[in-house]
C-alpha cells in the first residue's frame, strides 16, 4: 500500500548526478555479475524491474512492481523471481509492512537503518539511532555474543495519521 500523504520514504542517492549515475552503474554491474555466475543474463524485463527500483522513492511491494510494469509484458512470476535474485545478491532487502506484506528497498552501500511502519497508511519511515546501536554493540561484547545482523521495525501511526486519528 502506498503512503496516502506526499512524502518520500527513501532518501539515499548521492546528490550529484554523476555520483548517482555511478551508484546506478555499480548496482547494475553487481546484478549482471550475479546473474552470470548463475548462468543467467540481464534481460530487458530484469533491467526494467531494476530500473523501476532505482527510480523509486518509497519501499515497494511485489504487487507495486507488478502493477506498474505489467503494461510492459511483465508477469507476477518474473517479478517474484527477479526480487528473489536481487535479494540473493544483496542489492535489495525487505521490510515487513503493516499488513504482513514484504516491501523492498535498494540496499547496496546504504547505512544501517531501522523502520517505523504506519499501521494506517502503510508509510515506512527510515530512522538511524547511533546511541541505540552503541548500546547493542556494548551488550553483545559484554556477554560474548557475535551478532550477524539485526533489524528493528516499530509499528504505530505516522504524524499525519496520528493527527487524523486525534481529530
Amino acid at each position: 500500500m502506498a503512503p496516502k500523504h506526499d512524502e518520500r520514504e527513501l532518501e539515499y542517492f548521492p546528490a550529484e548526478e554523476l555520483s548517482r549515475r555511478g551508484y546506478v552503474d555499480r548496482i547494475q554491474r553487481v546484478f549482471t555479475e550475479h546473474l552470470a555466475k548463475n548462468g543467467l543474463r540481464l534481460t530487458a524485463q530484469r533491467r526494467r524491474i531494476l530500473d523501476f527500483f532505482l527510480q523509486a522513492d518509497r519501499h515497494l511491494s511485489q504487487e507495486d512492481i507488478y502493477l506498474a510494469l505489467r503494461k510492459h509484458g511483465l508477469g507476477r512470476a518474473t517479478v517474484f523471481r527477479t526480487l528473489k535474485m536481487l535479494e540473493e545478491c544483496k542489492l535489495v532487502n525487505h521490510v515487513i509492512g503493516s499488513t504482513g506484506t514484504p516491501r523492498f528497498e535498494v540496499n547496496l552501500e546504504r547505512p544501517h537503518h531501522d523502520h517505523l511502519i504506519c499501521v494506517d497508511c502503510g508509510r515506512i519511515q527510515e530512522v538511524r539511532w547511533p546511541k541505540l546501536e552503541e548500546i547493542q554493540e556494548q551488550t553483545c561484547r559484554k556477554i560474548g555474543f557475535t551478532p550477524k545482523w539485526h533489524r528493528h521495525e516499530i509499528f504505530g501511526r505516522c504524524r499525519e495519521c496520528s493527527k487524523k486519528a486525534g481529530a
